[in-house]
């Protein structure tokens, strides 16, 4: 296979910029598939060459099949990244891409389909004899048979989608009384999200831990794993905070969970970038789900390893890249990153959309920021309202708490609400500190909206002179609040 001039990138945001630096390392040009509403963002200003693949709504252009490789094939690409999210793994995708005569970067069809199916992944790693949470992974989808299901796995029952990923139709059902209107709900939102009403369920463990595995296929078929990240900070099923490594492994169970990763990415003829997702609880871990796609919190591991791995997962698609057994990775420090969301965190986390007025992230030693939006752009309320990641790197995880936590407070973001007083708040709690939090962490200690702090004269004059300034230009900006000054949020 030769190498690649020009790679296509189906997605959007931060994920597409980091594509996009990784392609400019390698010297290869590239080809931004957007939709509509996705103009003049980072990524569109970045990208060699740009083609509007239909409207705002997800379905009519970055969920559009055809749209997307109509779209390569049309900006001359070789090879199609499709990042995470939207159809990062979904089989079809891939395949159709093979069809045409592109590449796709990333896992097999066939790997896809054994491994990103939640429900034929756990069959294989029954089959391996990997540890499973109880649960029904069967065909019979009918909600009164499921209902009959949940009663017998005993309740709290998580009911999930089978294609799913990223929190999207999950649901925690506590009850018999709620279980039928939420597994509907569950199968609605599943279908809506990955074309595919399917759902499964499993038992909540209710003080578990959410540890995670890197895993690499190269070009040969041998995989790796580079070690392990705690997700256990997660609001509604879905991760705020990551680090790499978890403080909770022994060195033992570290190995024990390393070797079931991989014997399960194995079973699965895995090639580039996956991750391997366990339960942690009273020391036994459980197999959740096998995610055949680059992760959003990979950066905390490329920092403790000194790794790359989108431009690995280029090079393994360009059958060059094949892991080095005389290089032993160790794991070097620790490092965090928090998912900076437009959002408003005095309100419960409601969306927060609008101008950018401006943004700045304080640059130092070992920080690393991935954003997708400038000053001058606009956060629409049509996608994840995740606008960046914040990625430090200390010599020990105390010293990277600090370090997050000066960060946070010198990054300043005007024109939305974000999450980031939020942040600050989980970061400093004894229990993170500590690196006891489970998965129940924020609905624990976080299930009420953080109270918005007063803001003193001086800093009510400078919001609305900020706020002057921006409405002198023209602009509107929508926030969730009334407040003339709270549209404008300085991170101190």
């Amino acid at each position: 296979m030769g190498k690649f001039s020009r790679i296509a990138i189906a997605n959007r945001g931060e994920v597409a910029v980091r594509i996009i630096k990784a392609c400019e390392e390698l010297g290869i040009e590239t080809v931004l598939l957007h939709s509509e509403a996705d103009i003049d963002t980072r990524a569109y200003r970045m990208a060699t060459k740009t083609v509007c693949i239909g409207p705002a709504p997800t379905a009519e252009s970055y969920l559009n099949i055809e749209a997307n490789i109509n779209g390569a094939l049309a900006g001359g690409a070789q090879a199609i990244h499709p990042g995470f999210g939207f159809l990062s793994e979904n089989a079809d995708f891939a395949e159709a891409v093979g069809k045409v005569g592109l590449t796709f970067i990333g896992p097999s069809p066939a790997s896809i389909r054994s491994l990103g199916d939640k429900v034929h992944c756990k069959e294989l790693a029954k089959q391996a004899g990997l540890p499973l949470v109880p649960g029904y992974q069967g065909e019979n989808q009918d909600v009164a048979h499921l209902i009959t299901q949940a009663e017998k796995i005993g309740y709290p029952v998580i009911v999930k989608a089978a294609a799913g990923g990223g929190g999207r139709g999950m649901k925690l059902i506590k009850s018999s009384a709620e279980a039928g209107e939420l597994i509907e709900s569950a199968q609605r939102e599943a279908q809506s999200a990955f074309g595919s009403p399917k759902v499964f369920l499993e038992k909540y463990l209710d003080r578990a831990k959410h540890i995670e595995f890197q895993v690499f296929g190269d070009s040969t078929g041998n995989v790796v794993h580079f070690f392990d990240r705690e997700c256990s900070v997660q609001r509604r099923h879905q991760k705020i905070i990551e680090e790499a490594t978890s403080p909770s492994l022994t060195d033992d169970l570290r190995r024990r969970m390393g070797e079931a990763a991989c014997a399960i990415a194995t079973l699965g003829k895995y090639k580039g970038a996956g991750t391997v997702e366990f339960l942690l609880q009273d020391g036994e871990f459980y197999l959740l789900e096998v995610n055949t796609r680059l992760q959003v919190e990979h950066p905390v591991t490329e920092e403790v390893l000194g790794v790359d791995l989108v431009k690995m997962q280029i090079l393994t698609a360009q059958g060059e890249y094949v892991h080095d057994p005389k290089q032993i990775r160790v794991p070097k420090g620790h490092s965090i990153e928090c998912r900076i969301y437009a959002e408003n965190p005095y309100l419960g986390g409601v969306p927060s959309t609008g101008l950018l007025g401006e943004v700045q992230w304080p640059e130092g030693p070992r920080r690393r920021y991935e954003y997708g939006f400038e000053a001058g752009d606009t956060i629409t309320p049509y996608y994840d309202p995740m606008i960046a990641k914040v990625i430090v790197w200390d010599e020990s995880r105390p010293r990277a708490i600090q370090k997050m936590i000066r960060v946070l407070k010198d990054s300043v973001v005007f024109g939305v609400h974000t999450n980031i007083p939020y942040l600050i708040e989980i970061l400093s709690h004894k229990e993170f500190v500590m690196g006891t939090m489970t998965t129940r962490f924020i609905e624990t200690h976080f299930s009420e909206p953080i109270k918005e702090p007063a803001l003193s004269e001086i800093d009510k004059k400078v919001a609305e002179g900020a706020l002057l300034q921006l409405r002198g230009g023209g602009e509107t900006v929508v926030t969730a609040t009334s407040s003339p000054w709270a549209s404008y949020w300085r991170g101190i």
